[in-house]
């Protein structure tokens, strides 16, 4: 892949959505908090109408700051804020799916955008087929006449996949189908997803992009061909953020390559410290050499910038049970749902029953880790006496 050049890179984060040296006063664009936008004449009034600066709803300054810098970022033709994570993704698929319709899903894929499909998607008449994530350039043979979406998350919720998104966006693009990515994982400057053949990419702006665990936010970043049709839906179903979030998650975005460096390096002396206990059977971290996936990682994401997010398997000696002891054992590594914050998390994990297709693969006891931003030597110090509990429970 081509990747950033880091220098041009840091410029990127720290001046894209932000006013130019022209413009007087304060550094940050301002925080505009409206929902009336007045016109001066009813000719310009005519003109904005339908655009992105008609109404508050549709975004103000604050929101469209934020979305220049992530467009900038990851190279797309444009961005749309929403509410969460998760409404991204269901606006993005609501907008480009209609009944009849075909997508393929693989069977990795964030739980809450699996009961989505299977529920609202299916009522609608849209038809969900989950596939493999490992299945690469084979999922030919799922494509049909009618399948409009091919979604792709690499790596995979709590199991970490890498998917070979290239020969994926190829064959699905052969059929006539479009790419979705879910590239929360790897965030705006992990990789290039457009590059790789991807034509929507969906973040929860809640994690790594805003960085503090403190706002729930969705974009979607979009080529140009489709930026129009998914605006169209965006619009048409009242999706909004407020102009407070949008500055907290431009803020987030100034610092972003900076956290990242250090939740990665963490991260590695954290799975390194991990894979020498007797009782982890596998790390799940692409960026690491022992991981699986780790050679589509090297190949499609940027060397320096891996977040700290990785799935830890235990060997068929270990009960959950035992797990759950060293889950409420740490006292650094808080116990919650999400990630991307500054904080190290912990939780325990089980993924068998979740899965169509591969839990066979998943029958075993697991936990997902958070590495924060901590003294790494705090954070090994905190799951040894973790393994002291899960060893007691034994």
């Amino acid at each position: 892949m081509s990747t950033h050049d880091t220098d041009h890179l840091h410029t990127l984060i720290t001046h894209s959505g932000r006013p130019d040296k022209s413009v007087t006063g304060a550094v940050n664009p301002h925080v505009v908090r409206a929902s009336t936008i007045q016109f001066p004449t009813t000719e310009a009034l005519y003109a904005a109408s339908g655009g992105r600066h008609a109404y508050g709803r549709h975004g103000t300054e604050s929101a469209h700051s934020l979305e220049a810098a992530l467009c900038a970022l990851e190279g797309a033709q444009g961005c749309l804020l929403t509410s969460s994570g998760l409404s991204a993704v269901t606006t993005t698929l609501l907008a480009l799916l209609s009944p009849g319709d075909h997508v393929l899903m693989p069977d990795s894929v964030y739980q809450p955008a699996r009961h989505f499909c299977d529920t609202l998607l299916t009522r609608m008449g849209i038809e969900t087929e989950y596939y493999d994530p490992l299945s690469g350039a084979d999922i030919a043979r799922l494509l049909r006449p009618t399948t409009r979406v091919v979604y792709v998350e690499t790596p995979g919720t709590h199991t970490f996949e890498m998917q070979d998104v290239p020969a994926i966006a190829a064959a699905a693009h052969a059929a006539g189908a479009v790419v979705v990515s879910d590239s929360t994982w790897a965030t705006p400057i992990g990789w290039r997803p457009f590059e790789l053949g991807v034509d929507v990419s969906i973040h929860a702006a809640t994690k790594y992009i805003v960085g503090h665990s403190d706002v729930m936010m969705g974009a979607i970043l979009c080529t140009e061909a489709l930026y129009g049709k998914v605006y169209q839906a965006y619009r048409e179903m009242g999706q909004a953020v407020s102009p407070d979030d949008a500055y907290l998650a431009l803020r987030g975005v100034r610092t972003l390559s900076a956290r990242l460096a250090v939740h990665r390096e963490n991260a590695r002396k954290v799975a390194d410290w991990l894979l020498q206990q007797p009782e982890v059977a596998t790390v799940l971290y692409p960026p690491h050499e022992a991981s699986p996936g780790h050679a589509l990682w090297k190949r499609d994401f940027h060397p320096d910038y891996a977040c700290g997010l990785m799935g830890l398997v235990f060997k068929d000696t270990v009960p959950m049970d035992a797990v759950n002891r060293l889950v409420d054992q740490t006292r650094l590594f808080a116990i919650g749902y999400s990630w991307g914050g500054y904080e190290s998390l912990i939780l325990p994990s089980t993924q068998a029953r979740s899965r169509d297709l591969t839990g066979h693969r998943w029958n075993c006891s697991m936990a997902r880790l958070h590495i924060g931003l901590e003294a790494v030597e705090d954070l090994l110090a905190d799951l040894q006496q973790g393994f002291a509990a899960l060893r007691a429970a034994l």
